[in-house]
């Protein structure tokens, strides 16, 4: 049985979205998530995960990060973005960071149901290679291509946490935490954890929902 994970953290329209999937995909299997780190658990143990719906403001997310996380834990699933974010930009930032699609929370049904048969036939993709006299782009794109575990330390990073606070939270130990650190500013090309806070600027800290 295929399976559709929501994400939204609004049980009210976790309920509206069910009922569009059900009209789409009526034998699929929905699985419900409330928050990004739930969404993300959900995310690595659904079996034949077919398509996430994703809200982008969730508690544990920041700007794109939620998308970025997702698609670092189950590359070939599409994420449907499906978001009040306000702009023509937010749904290119989404794609850049790997969404099949976005669609607003105020449309219509008719249209959020197409919008998630489309992305029922989409195949997720990286995101795309940025230009190079785009800088902030080959940062978003790097921030993309972090690992499930090194994103959650960047975000907990964003949070002012502490590496002890960071490994308590992700039950890992501090030097786990430091070999972490080390990779993401490599990956980043930064030189410590300031710098590197600086760069995740480009998951969207400044999105307006």
């Amino acid at each position: 049985m295929e399976t559709i994970l929501i994400a939204d953290d609004h049980p009210l329209f976790r309920q509206a979205l069910a009922l569009a999937v059900a009209s789409v995909a009526p034998a699929a299997r929905v699985v419900e998530a409330g928050t990004l780190a739930a969404a993300a658990r959900a995310a690595g143990e659904a079996a034949n995960l077919r398509l996430i719906l994703l809200d982008l403001k969730m508690p544990g997310a920041v700007g794109y990060s939620g998308i970025a996380l997702l698609h670092a834990e189950r590359p070939t699933v599409p994420i449907l973005v499906v978001s009040s974010a306000d702009g023509a930009s937010a749904a290119d930032e989404a794609r850049a960071f790997g969404a099949v699609g976005f669609v607003r929370k105020d449309s219509d049904l008719a249209v959020i149901e197409r919008a998630i048969a489309r992305a029922l036939g989409a195949a997720a993709s990286p995101a795309p290679p940025a230009p190079p006299d785009q800088p902030v782009d080959t940062v978003r794109r790097e921030v993309a291509n972090l690992t499930p575990t090194q994103l959650k330390v960047l975000l907990a990073v964003l949070e002012g946490k502490l590496n002890k606070q960071i490994a308590y939270d992700l039950a890992m130990s501090e030097a786990t935490v430091k070999a972490h650190m080390t990779a993401i500013m490599r990956k980043l090309d930064v030189q410590n954890r300031t710098q590197a806070a600086l760069a995740a600027r480009a998951l969207g800290l400044d999105l307006r929902h």
